[in-house]
């Protein structure tokens, strides 16, 4: 049987539609098969109760690439957002922090709490900008591989010439922020616990670790690379939820000739003589290419869709190790009216952006690390809410509002019972946990709906909960995502790549992984083969 497709694109997550729109640009005739009814991945807006509409798992946009917009014309696709770079955070006595309304603004908000601060912030926010603008060119290429050949050399010797260019300080700076915590790096700057605690937080989003885990700062450098219309370190919502973004994908995809199918669930990557060659869908229907391509993370793609046999074992040990823990819950609320907080009562910019629970001091969030390392979901749980109806009305009836909260520090699998008997218990958590801070909140609640751990991986495919694919921890970045000598998106299964946020340069709605893999795809083509192992 020949091959119906040159690619076949295993998952339709924004990595994957990204992957594919390239792919098909390059000329080859390419396929998307993803599992549930609708594309997008962890990045969609659904309907979960007539006339709200929510973005059930992703719920901000930053780190899309401006490349991919461009490239992808996702603008002219349908794509709008809503710029906004606020964020709020109330503390326990009364007091809040309300930062991104401008310089002059913010160093009266931190000065509140510390004037030393406020004079040191522009100094810190500077620093951190000017590491984002060294990191942020390598977001769209592979990592080098120094194993592989002359021109990973090459390539590595090109990014430490960029090192060696920068000025002693911010040579230190860097190196210090790829290996600290997140709360040292900000003990060096700062006094303040409220504006500590505000900013730690951040380190700890998709890592298995607490504000004092080493490594963390620069977790919390990566979330620092975005940008929107070209403002670094910007983000925004999206108009109509975050499926705007896979919408837009999926349309720029589809008019460059990508095939997508819904409701195609892979259940298994064909493997023969050390190739892949097609897939096997649940239902037992075979389709052939030349080449698969996983959206996946690397423990679904070769532990689950994949017979150990076809991989050597070393890499099958190496992605048995990677570490995959989720520490998020999801919960989405539909709101008669909107939170009415007691720091900062009535409406203001305050509701439009980011609103952090993160306690007065970084201790708050070592608490509720030490709750989740030993199974149970944190007692006093670190909060990132947004309210995306304050800007965009397409979401919820008029006068009505739908809110997102990520529940931080949740356990995959709690010490106690199971997630499918305690999910509403993290419903109540959430809710109880921010009507401290706005008491308007419970009798705000029209309908919830509670995402566990186990509900992003049964659901959205993310395994072990994880939203990154995997840990975004040094030893997991870089050239070592996933593996070292395997972060190229080529696999040791020849015409088998991978494209998802399991590889370079990770997690988050980006798009980097999906358009770099698929560069390296057509490479391979245009020398006139999928490629040699």
């Amino acid at each position: 049987m020949s091959a119906a497709h040159d690619v076949i694109v295993v998952g339709g997550g924004h990595n994957g539609l990204v992957a594919a729109a390239y792919l098909a640009s390059g000329g080859l005739k390419t396929l998307v098969l993803e599992r549930r009814p609708i594309v997008g991945g962890a990045c969609v807006t659904e309907e979960i109760v007539p006339g709200f509409r929510f973005s059930t798992t992703s719920y901000v946009l930053s780190l899309l690439r401006p490349e991919i917009i461009r490239d992808l014309r996702l603008k002219e696709h349908g794509l709008e957002v809503f710029p906004c770079r606020t964020t709020f955070t109330p503390f326990p006595d009364g007091r809040s922090l309300l930062m991104g309304l401008g310089r002059r603004e913010d160093a009266g908000q931190i000065a509140r709490f510390s004037k030393r601060d406020a004079a040191a912030y522009p100094a810190f926010d500077a620093a951190i900008a000017r590491l984002a603008d060294f990191i942020r060119p390598t977001l769209s290429a592979p990592p080098p591989d120094p194993s592989a050949g002359i021109s990973d050399l090459l390539g590595l010797l090109k990014l430490g010439n960029g090192f060696r260019k920068l000025p002693r300080a911010e040579q230190a700076f860097l190196i210090k922020t790829m290996t600290m915590s997140c709360a040292a790096l900000l003990d060096e700057w700062f006094e303040s616990g409220e504006l500590k605690a505000s900013m730690a937080a951040t380190g700890t989003i998709g890592t298995y670790g607490s504000p004092r885990t080493p490594g963390t700062a620069f977790v919390f450098l990566h979330y620092y690379l975005g940008e929107v219309n070209g403002i670094a370190g910007a983000w925004a919502f999206v108009r109509g939820g975050m499926g705007g973004v896979a919408e837009a994908l999926a349309s720029s995809a589809r008019s460059r000739g990508v095939a997508i199918r819904t409701g195609a669930a892979v259940s298994r990557i064909l493997v023969k003589d050390g190739a892949a060659f097609g897939v096997v869908l649940e239902g037992g229907e075979e389709i052939r290419s030349r080449a698969v391509v996983s959206n996946a993370d690397p423990k679904r793609t070769f532990l689950r869709l994949m017979q150990r046999s076809d991989l050597p074992e070393e890499f099958a040990r190496g992605i048995e190790n990677l570490r995959c823990n989720g520490n998020s819950a999801k919960i989405n609320l539909a709101l008669s009216e909107a939170p009415d907080f007691t720091a900062l009562p009535g409406d203001g910019p305050h509701r439009r952006g980011s609103i952090q629970v993160t306690g007065a001091a970084p201790a708050y969030l070592e608490d509720a690390w030490e709750d989740y390392r030993i199974g149970r979901p944190s007692r006093r749980p670190y909060l990132e809410v947004t309210i995306p109806s304050t800007v965009d009305d397409s979401l919820a009836p008029p006068g009505r509002h739908v809110m997102s909260i990520s529940l931080k520090f949740v356990p995959y699998k709690p010490a106690e019972g199971d997630w499918k008997s305690r999910r509403e218990e993290l419903g109540d958590l959430a809710v109880d946990t921010l009507a401290e801070y706005a008491p308007n909140i419970r009798r705000a609640v029209l309908h919830r709906q509670v995402l566990t751990p186990l509900d992003l991986e049964e659901i959205y495919g993310l395994t072990g909960g994880n939203i990154c694919h995997g840990d975004m921890a040094l030893d997991q970045l870089f050239s070592m995502r996933p593996l070292w000598g395997w972060a190229r998106y080529r696999t040791p299964v020849r015409n088998l790549y991978m494209c998802g946020s399991g590889t370079h340069p990770g997690g988050g709605v980006m798009g980097a992984p999906g358009r770099n893999a698929a560069r390296e795809i057509l490479k391979d083509t245009r020398r006139g083969r999928a490629r040699t192992a």
